[in-house]
This record gives C-alpha cells, sequence and structure tokens, in this order.
C-alpha cells in the first residue's frame, strides 16, 4: 500500500482570519505542518504579528496556590492564533481532562494538560488506574474517529505502507503483545530543584511537577519490530525510528507537529509497542487514542501520542523536541553558555524513586515507628532493593522483600516501610533504589541539579516532626492536650495552657540546683 496522497489545499486564508484545514476526514485538531513548508511560513509570520505573553515567574516567586497550578495562557493563545483550525483546542482539551481524570487530580498546567495524582493514592496500586495517571501532553488532544484511523510507515524501510487500525489489531496479520511498562516524566519531582536552585525559563515549559509524574499501566499492542517486518524490514541506512503525532507544538515563533525519535536497537529488542489498549480498556484521549508509542525505560517524551507517522531515519530527529529539549547539562552550563550541543539527550530514565506518604513538613504522633509508602524506578533495569534512612542519609533500613510489588522487567515497584523512629523534632527522611545493575541515586539534589531541571534522580527527602508517644514525658504531654481539649496540632500554635504548675517547676528546679551554680 502507498502512502496517503496529501490534502492538495493544506491551508487558505478567509480575510484576516487564517483557517488552516484539517488533514483527515474524521480527525479533528489535526493539522499537518510537516509536509507543507509553505504552510509553516504562513503560520510562522501569523504568529510574528502578535506579543504573546511571557511565561509566568513561578520559579522566583510562590507558585499559585490554586489548582490548576499554571493556565498556560501563551499556549491558548498561539492556538488561538491559527483561527478555526487550532483555536479550539484548549476548550477540547480540557473536557477529556474533567471526563478522563479524577476529579481530585492535581492540574499542574491546564493548557497543554499536565497533571498528576494524589500521593497517597498513587502507590495505593501497583498499576496505576487510567483515571489517576499522569499526564504530559505538549499540545492540544485531537479528536480521531477510530474507523477512519491510520499511520504511515515510511522513510528507510523497503516498502512505505499506510497501515490501518482494524489491520493492525488483525491477529492474522500482527501478534498482539501485552506488557505492563511505567512511563515517567522527566520532569518527575522538579519542584525540588526549583525550590533550590531554579533553571531554565525558556519555552520548555518547565511545570513544576511533584512526585507524582510517573504511572504504571498494563498496555496491548504489536511490536514495533513486527510492523517494521511487515513493512519489508529496514535499508541500511536506517539507524533512528522517528514518530510523529497529530498534536501541535510550539516553539520559539515557529510550529511544529510533536516529533521525536529512538534509535533503531530499541525497536530490535521489542522494547517499543504500538497500544491501542491501556488497563483492559480502549486507549483514552487524553493518552493518545486510537494509538500511541510506548518505550520502555525511556523518558516519557518518546512515547509519542496520536501517532500519525513512522518515519526511518539516518540520524535523530531533528524536531526541536528531541533536538533542543530533554537535554541533560553539567551544572557548570547554564543561560549564560548553553547550547543544543552541549548537553546530551535523555533517553534511558535513571534509578530513582520517593516517598508519597507521609509528606514533607508533616507532624507525625506515633509510638516508635512511622509508616513510610513510595515507589521505585529504573529506566534501565528493574528495582531490586529500596533503603529508607531516617537521619538524612546516615543511617540506612532495608525495605522487607514482602514490602514491595512485585518485579517487571519494564515497570516500578511500589513499597511500604515501617521505619524505626526513637528521635524528636524535625527529622529528615531519605530513600534510595538499588537496581538489579547496582545503579543507585545521588545523595542530595545538587549532585543532580542541571539546567532544564530534568531528572530528579537523587535521593528524595522529606522533613517530619517526629512525636515519640512511648516516651513518657511525650505521652504526658500529649495526655495534657486530651484533658484540656485542644487540638495539638498545628505545630506552630502556643499551647493554651501552662506547661507545667509552680510546683512542678520548683521542685524540678531543686533537682537542677537551679539555673546558675552555687559557688
Amino acid at each position: 500500500m502507498a502512502p496517503a496522497e496529501p490534502n492538495a489545499r493544506p491551508f487558505q486564508v478567509r480575510g484576516q482570519l487564517p483557517f488552516f484545514a484539517e488533514e483527515r476526514k474524521g480527525w479533528k485538531g489535526y493539522v499537518e505542518w510537516e509536509r507543507y513548508p509553505e504552510k509553516k511560513k504562513l503560520a510562522e509570520e501569523i504568529l510574528a504579528k502578535y506579543d504573546f505573553p511571557v511565561p509566568p515567574e513561578f520559579q522566583l516567586a510562590p507558585l499559585p496556590d490554586t489548582n490548576p497550578i499554571l493556565e498556560g495562557v501563551r499556549w491558548k493563545y498561539y492556538h488561538y492564533a491559527m483561527g478555526a483550525g487550532l483555536s479550539d483546542m484548549p476548550d477540547i482539551s480540557w473536557k477529556y481532562v474533567l471526563k478522563e481524570k479524577s476529579e481530585d487530580m492535581i492540574h499542574v498546567l491546564q493548557f497543554p494538560y499536565n497533571g498528576e495524582p494524589p500521593r497517597k493514592r498513587l502507590v495505593e496500586t501497583e498499576i496505576t488506574p487510567n483515571k489517576d495517571h499522569f499526564v504530559r501532553n505538549h499540545g492540544g488532544i485531537p479528536e480521531i474517529d477510530p474507523t477512519e484511523y491510520y499511520f504511515e510507515v515510511e522513510g528507510f524501510v523497503n516498502k512505505p505502507m499506510k497501515i490501518k487500525l482494524q489491520d493492525l489489531q488483525d491477529e492474522t496479520k500482527f501478534p498482539r503483545m501485552s506488557t505492563a511498562v511505567t512511563l515517567q516524566c522527566s520532569g518527575t519531582r522538579r519542584i525540588e530543584q526549583i525550590h533550590d536552585y531554579p533553571g531554565d525559563g525558556d519555552e520548555l515549559i518547565n511545570a513544576p511537577w511533584g512526585e507524582g509524574a510517573i504511572g504504571t499501566a498494563r498496555y496491548v499492542g504489536v511490536s514495533l519490530k513486527k510492523v517494521i517486518k511487515y513493512c519489508g524490514g529496514l535499508k541500511d541506512e536506517g539507524e533512528n525510528i522517528e514518530f510523529f503525532g497529530a498534536d501541535t507544538y510550539f516553539k520559539k515563533g515557529h510550529i511544529y507537529n510533536y516529533a521525536v525519535s529512538v534509535p533503531v536497537r530499541k525497536m530490535k529488542i521489542n522494547e517499543v509497542i504500538l497500544a491501542w489498549e491501556m488497563n483492559g480498556e480502549p486507549l483514552p484521549a487524553i493518552h493518545g487514542a486510537p494509538l500511541r508509542v510506548v518505550v520502555m525505560g525511556y523518558i516519557g517524551a518518546r512515547s509519542c501520542k496520536w501517532l500519525t507517522r513512522v518515519n526511518v531515519i539516518k540520524d535523530p530527529s531533528r524536531a526541536p523536541v528531541q533536538m533542543k529539549e530533554y537535554i541533560y547539562y553539567t551544572p557548570q552550563i547554564g543561560k549564560h553558555n548553553a547550547t543544543y550541543s552541549n548537553g546530551f539527550s535523555i533517553q534511558t530514565m535513571p534509578v530513582a524513586s520517593a516517598i508519597m506518604t507521609p509528606v514533607d513538613k508533616e507532624v507525625i504522633i506515633h509510638d516508635g515507628k512511622i509508616k513510610m509508602t513510595g515507589w521505585a524506578y529504573s529506566g534501565s533495569g528493574w528495582p531490586e532493593r529500596v533503603e529508607v534512612s531516617n537521619d538524612g542519609g546516615g543511617v540506612w533500613y532495608e525495605v522487607p522483600y514482602a514490602q514491595l510489588s512485585r518485579k517487571y522487567f519494564h515497570a516500578w515497584r511500589t513499597w511500604e516501610f515501617e521505619i524505626p523512629v526513637d528521635a524528636e523534632g524535625w527529622l529528615e527522611f531519605c530513600v534510595r533504589c538499588w537496581d538489579n545493575a547496582l545503579n543507585t541515586q545521588p545523595t542530595f539534589v545538587r549532585s543532580a541539579w542541571n539546567w532544564d531541571l530534568h531528572v530528579t534522580s537523587s535521593c528524595h527527602r522529606i522533613k517530619l516532626y517526629s512525636v515519640n508517644k512511648s516516651k513518657p514525658e511525650t505521652a504526658k504531654r500529649l495526655k495534657m492536650y486530651e484533658q484540656h481539649g485542644t487540638d495539638f496540632l498545628p505545630l506552630t500554635r502556643p499551647a493554651p495552657f501552662d506547661l507545667e504548675t509552680e510546683e512542678e517547676y520548683d521542685a524540678e528546679m531543686k533537682r537542677r540546683e537551679g539555673r546558675d551554680p552555687i559557688e
């Protein structure tokens, strides 16, 4: 089968209002840019006429106490400027957030939508329910009729083809693949880097992710290796595989279709799947329906949604998301000297972990143990051991094997542990993971800091205020609060009663020989 014929009239101008025609029947919100240089040029001329809002300052100023936290005003305006073909995308996308995500999602960015679930619920199950799975989108959500869906395979393959969804789902042509995969945004836990050392403020959104930009699902689809074989295999020049999505992406006044690439070796070991099912249900629209790419072990950005094209190329993609973003720099690289070439491209996710409960700055009243829950993940293997420290990293306790979820080749492990705690007051707790190759995590945030604030892979740290009621004096004080009908919390509120009687004070001072020496 030959590739589809391009639209003969990709755009038109109605008076002063641009209208960029949708590319395919039944594909609402998909405007093809990459095949039409003249159309991209017109769109960029339109963008150049406007002064768009600058990115909000949320790194050197407090984050808004709102949900959504950030609105994405400039991204909405980019779409509005493109006229009828794309101007509805912010509203359509938000409709799918409300329809397909839990009511209490943390909306990190309203558009393009970035969201993570409440911390506690994320680790209650080893497979993340669809409604709670994090979302990191780079553009609007296209609405695609599955009966009209197809994707193209082209470039350095022996038989370029157009493949319909119905054909891909025909098990006489393509054997199915089902596997549990963890996807993680490379910005997970970015908030820790932001708090310590701010970073890039370019078009890269730098959403202030917490610890929930990670999720695990069971996907059903077809290995890309089988699709390439169906297309006659690769030509000798084919060394990388580029994926195009139907979403529109903007970068420094230019317009693109979302595009990324992975090396051919990733496909050859069956670690790239074209998936149409997520946790036993049809792929949700917000996660790339009808068909998306799932790349095992790589950063989530490589798992292209709303797949339109598989393009086999020689070198890695020159698209901005691949070439200019998701770059890891050394701490000496910053606004004064950063280039696209003096960092390396982030692909495989490193070892990482997080404490999900309790939360930072929480007051914990306990009897010598504090229960903690969390997750651990490695993109190049699997978590083999999780360790938790109650003193900032001096003494480590291994989480018992029975308190880790099962092992998967390409997924996280959730964990829970009651850690011994004798000391009281403010204590620093942290967690680290060891994978099957003995890789572990840097100790401090500064060790992993980089200008783009990607991959916060250091040991995750939280500060807790320990109140150990197994200690007699602490139990006595808690009893006083109970007798007075007064809450112990908040921690910063002074007690509304005297801390001891005058008789108790005199007796204790006598025992201590007073405030000052006698001679």
